[in-house]
């Protein structure tokens, strides 16, 4: 969990009550993979906000994308039940393991097949993996979203070995310091969201050269 001294830990407020659409992105799409439980554990966080509402894009669950961005009938169809999503969040969670130093190719294909769905919104990013717990995949990714336009939050969640961090049935053996680290995040997400939501409302981004 990414906390230290001086970091802001309160609540971030604002006078607006409309939940923001929220899409939360799980990035592997490996045979075997932990990223289930630990999505599981992220929506329950999500439902339990009344200023968010949730869609889910898993990678695993999309069509076949061709890295050469070809707009195959396979591609459209895919996109079809994955760009809707996108472009109509307000704001986005990606979820992601570590491979290899970095995150998964399947991930970073999903994002280089669009473009403007990312633009000036904010992206708070989960990661999990052994004992550097994903964060360089999550460093990876915040120089990707800055390319796009997108914002990434501050304080990120990540799970440390995180096979032992869970339990037999995927809860948490002790929830404390995730469950902490996850409202500062959301919350943060949330102050983002609603900040960059009326910015494009006020004057979209591709008038200042964003396009």
């Amino acid at each position: 969990m990414d906390t230290e001294p001086g970091t802001y830990t309160g609540t971030y407020t604002d006078t607006d009550t409309a939940p923001l659409a929220l899409t939360v992105v799980i990035g592997s799409n490996r045979h075997g993979r932990f990223g289930p439980v630990v999505a599981d554990w992220l929506l329950t966080h999500v439902a339990d906000r009344a200023d968010l509402t949730l869609q889910v894009v898993d990678v695993a669950d999309t069509g076949p994308l061709p890295t050469t961005f070809a707009p195959t009938p396979e591609a459209t169809a895919a996109l079809a039940g994955v760009t809707p999503k996108l472009a109509s969040a307000d704001a986005f969670v990606v979820l992601t393991p570590e491979y290899n130093h970095s995150y998964p190719a399947g991930l970073k294909n999903l994002i280089d097949w669009h473009r403007a769905e990312w633009r000036a919104k904010p992206v708070a990013l989960v990661s999990y993996g052994g004992l550097a717990g994903g964060l360089r995949a999550v460093e990876h990714l915040r120089q990707v979203f800055a390319e796009l336009h997108a914002v990434t939050v501050r304080d990120t969640v990540s799970f440390h070995n995180a096979g032992a961090g869970f339990d037999d049935r995927g809860l948490l053996r002790d929830p404390t310091a995730p469950d902490a680290a996850a409202k500062l995040m959301l919350d943060q997400l949330v102050w983002w969201g609603r900040a960059l939501k009326e910015a494009r409302a006020a004057r979209p981004l591709v008038a200042l050269g964003g396009g």
